[in-house]
């Protein structure tokens, strides 16, 4: 039995210092703790492969350049989200930004022209911008055959001065998956083209072999999701082609009952082949519930 320590809160104390004690503590902030010592666990593993599943709009909420650092300092080596974080990427790399707002007024905001997203907001007019990217580069796409082709030809065009997860992750030679992108601003935008006769020829389906091909040739494999969803399951799909993921972390505040993927828990995925039956709850795999913005800071921070 581990004994409850109390949280002691010193002068000029570490984040790392904080997270250590947090894993002596209970309830929520043991998880926390855990989760860092996974994470230390798993990016120390020099045979460990690691995909990282980001869902939601990460990147409004500022946990863009975590996500950069993370990627710059190779620990991690897929790299599988949403459409609208690489929408909102490629936007503040086109000189766009997100802006504060702690109360709000929708109507307001439709005539300001505010898209809204919960305490975060950015100029409807962003668009317009993504969309002059896509006319201007448009011949420059006609090579790519499939979604990681065409999103590695956005961070290759994108000027290497800018903080852009598409040209780190371009520059580092990480694939980025996205199965959902027509999902998406960028997606639109593309649709946009298409629409208007202009020609682009990608097969959707040929990435999820590229993936299984990851997970099949690595030999060791580890997992951090944050949030669920398609991300999360397409990363899941491909752990069932090999032997399942040696480490997890899952970060969420989706529930279990509905049967959902975003709040599944690790464990449910030892019957499906995406996590090793001989993985150990809290040392090798832990479930994180806790709202992503707040718990990606605290674990980087303590692994740093």
């Amino acid at each position: 039995m581990d004994r409850i320590k109390p949280i002691k809160i010193t002068k000029d104390m570490k984040i790392s210092e904080l997270v250590s004690e947090m894993e002596e503590a209970g309830f929520g902030a043991r998880k926390i703790g855990q989760a860092s010592e996974i994470m230390k666990k798993m990016f120390s593993d020099s045979a460990c492969t690691v995909f990282l599943g980001v869902a939601g709009a990460m990147v409004p909420a500022g946990m863009k350049e975590i996500l950069i650092d993370m990627i710059k300092e190779d620990k991690i080596s897929v790299f599988v989200t949403t459409g609208a974080n690489l929408t909102h990427d490629l936007a503040e790399a086109l000189g766009e930004s997100h802006y504060a707002c702690d109360v709000w007024d929708d109507v307001d905001f439709s005539k300001k022209g505010f898209d809204r997203i919960h305490n975060v907001f950015m100029k409807n007019t962003t668009y317009e911008k993504i969309e002059r990217f896509f006319e201007e580069n448009w011949e420059k796409f006609q090579n790519c055959k499939n979604i990681t082709s065409f999103l590695r030809k956005i961070g290759e065009l994108l000027l290497k001065e800018e903080n852009s997860l598409l040209r780190i992750c371009y520059e580092k030679n990480i694939p980025i998956f996205c199965p959902s992108i027509a999902d998406s601003g960028i997606g639109l935008m593309v649709w946009g083209r298409l629409a208007a006769g202009k020609k682009l020829s990608i097969d959707a389906f040929e990435d999820m072999k590229s993936l299984i091909d990851i997970a099949w040739n690595s030999k060791k494999k580890g997992v951090i999701y944050l949030g669920g969803g398609v991300p999360k399951n397409f990363i899941q799909q491909s752990l069932q082609f090999s032997t399942g993921a040696d480490y997890g972390i899952q970060i969420t505040v989706d529930r279990p009952e509905p049967g959902g993927s975003s709040g599944a828990p690790l464990e449910e995925g030892i019957s499906w082949g995406k996590l090793k039956p001989t993985a150990k709850r809290n040392s090798d795999y832990a479930d994180v519930f806790c709202d992503a913005t707040i718990a990606l800071p605290l674990l980087w921070a303590s692994v740093k």
